[in-house]
């Protein structure tokens, strides 16, 4: 299933900096950045489910948030880009 992860991660302090640090590298870890705090990602329901479970330990319920798209299997029709930082498939062809 394709999923959309959005967060905003306070960062008026130096624990806010790093909780961004580490939300992003998680994301990067299962899915492909498409804006600075946004995230597409090809998951089975179980990656979902360990992601999920480790960013809620990263975050601060308090001051950060996270939200979570759920675009299914026919995500490809639902997706529709424009402007610079172009598309990419997922699906596709990986290029070391």
């Amino acid at each position: 299933m394709m999923v959309l992860i959005t967060y905003d991660v306070s960062t008026v302090d130096a624990a806010g900096q790093r909780r961004l640090r580490k939300v992003a590298k998680k994301c990067v870890d299962f899915g492909q950045r498409v804006q600075n705090s946004v995230f597409e990602c090809l998951l089975e329901p179980a990656q979902f489910v360990k992601l999920k479970n480790e960013l809620e330990m990263i975050i601060d319920k308090n001051s950060d948030s996270l939200r979570f798209y759920f675009l299914g299997s026919n995500w490809k029709r639902r997706v529709e880009h424009i402007g610079a930082k172009p598309g990419y498939d997922p699906e596709g062809t990986l290029v070391l």
